[in-house]
């Protein structure tokens, strides 16, 4: 018998982020083995794959030091309810399960095996102010995964309870089939950031920085934020600074395909470091801040170059170093593709693939209320 397989996601499917890179490529990864995985999550605008059911469109919502693009109003969540009803899926897959909207409504109401992804680092406001309601529904997640240890710390010191640790996959195959932008003989070299345009991204420190880098480069800027015009205000009349917008996920790994180096500024609340695994995959010299998130994933000097958060001089002289020495750029990059290949999706799906099946088969003594 086919296992169906119903994954939630919480923000929108339209609207680049890790979770729902996650969300997707794990989808894709389990449809590739006969399982019949569809993924229920909100959109703003067209579903971006066939097997996308989707719940309404998002309102940007305060969430972990960002804003989030959250479905958590009635109609959203009478359409989670409808879906899970028609759907009868044999295992529920909740990513971010007390993230207000479609995955929490799942969480409380459905009566079926449930396994729950807990991705978010750093400090929860929820998790404080509503302590008392979370610990009773987490309760109702039979099996439940934290993507890094910052997440373990984060969602255990709160709501307590037993966790798997699963790091997040990469679709390795995908990123380096995927063809680079082409560029012109001559071109500089090129710095390639994406990520939301807001304080805790540590843009403002990479263009600091790379104003006063004293080698010849070119910037590239993907997506946007609350910060954007600010600072494409403070970078106008530099034709180095290219501002791209947002960008779909195959024109990002086009990007990491052909940038000399990926950086990533973040100043905090990042509990893994799924774009720098992109990055090493792609075969690009990454160069970020040494948070415990993303320290997860890289090593200084062995795979990537890390500095001080929030250090604007720190950070040019690690992006000079990673712009000039060939040598060291070269064994960087082999070793960020070796462990990219550690942290594939289909490795990570092997595991999912055994907790379902576990899960399908207790479903008759799991079954609620």
């Amino acid at each position: 018998m086919t296992l169906r397989v119903g994954i939630i996601c919480p923000y929108s499917l339209s609207v680049p982020g890790g979770v729902q890179m996650q969300v997707l490529g794990l989808a894709r990864e389990l449809r590739s083995r006969g399982i019949e995985a569809r993924v229920l999550g909100p959109c703003d605008g067209p579903p971006p794959e066939s097997f996308v059911t989707p719940l309404g469109s998002s309102l940007p919502t305060s969430a972990n030091g960002s804003i989030a693009p959250l479905a958590p109003d009635p109609p959203a969540m009478f359409r989670t309810l409808q879906a899970l009803t028609s759907e009868r899926f044999d295992v529920v897959h909740l990513h971010e399960p007390m993230v207000p909207g479609p995955a929490l409504t799942a969480t409380v109401t459905h009566r079926y095996p449930t396994v729950g992804t807990f991705h978010a680092a750093g400090r929860s406001t929820s998790y404080r102010l509503i302590k008392p309601w979370l610990q009773g529904w987490i309760k109702r997640i039979d099996h439940k995964v934290v993507v890094s240890k910052d997440a373990l710390e984060l969602v255990q010191s709160h709501l307590g309870g037993e966790y798997e640790v699963l790091f997040n996959g990469v679709e390795v195959g995908q990123i380096r089939e995927t063809e680079p932008i082409p560029r012109a003989p001559g071109t500089p070299p090129a710095i390639f950031f994406c990520g939301r345009h807001e304080q805790r991204k540590g843009l403002d420190v990479l263009i600091e920085a790379f104003t006063n880098l004293g080698v010849d480069a070119e910037l590239w800027i993907a997506s946007t934020g609350p910060d954007t015009a600010r600072l494409t205000a403070r970078t106008a009349g530099d034709p180095r600074v290219r501002w791209l917008g947002r960008i779909t996920d195959d024109e990002k790994f086009a990007r990491l395909r052909s940038a000399e180096v990926f950086c990533a500024p973040s100043l905090g609340g990042e509990s893994f470091g799924v774009v720098l695994l992109e990055a090493m995959a792609a075969g690009t010299t990454v160069v970020a801040s040494g948070l415990d998130g993303y320290r997860n994933v890289v090593t200084d000097d062995v795979d990537a170059l890390l500095c001080a958060p929030g250090d604007a001089a720190a950070l040019g002289a690690v992006l000079e170093r990673a712009l000039t020495d060939a040598t060291m750029t070269a064994r960087l990059r082999a070793a960020g593709s070796e462990r990219a290949e550690q942290f594939g999706m289909a490795a990570l799906a092997d595991r999912y693939v055994e907790i379902y099946h576990d899960l399908a088969r207790s479903r008759s003594r799991t079954l609620r209320p």
